[in-house]
């Protein structure tokens, strides 16, 4: 996961968070728009991994750089 991966994310948690305690204290009204951009930002979290999967490194890939096969 790279820096601006865990950046969305972790952004998204806080925002949800943040969304749970201003629905207890203020109402769901209020706390609505804090909601959605959190969902727009796990919505973009998900987009950006669909686009760059992570390889996993097969063992052939394994080699030493200065030895051939």
């Amino acid at each position: 996961m790279k820096l601006p991966d865990a950046l969305l994310l972790s952004l998204s948690l806080a925002l949800i968070i943040v969304g749970i305690h201003q629905s207890l204290t203020a109402g769901i009204g209020a706390s609505y728009p804090i909601f959605m951009f959190a969902v727009a930002l796990l919505f973009w979290f998900q987009y950006r991994r669909i686009q760059h999967p992570a390889e996993p490194i097969s063992p052939q890939k394994k080699t030493k750089p200065g030895k051939k096969r």
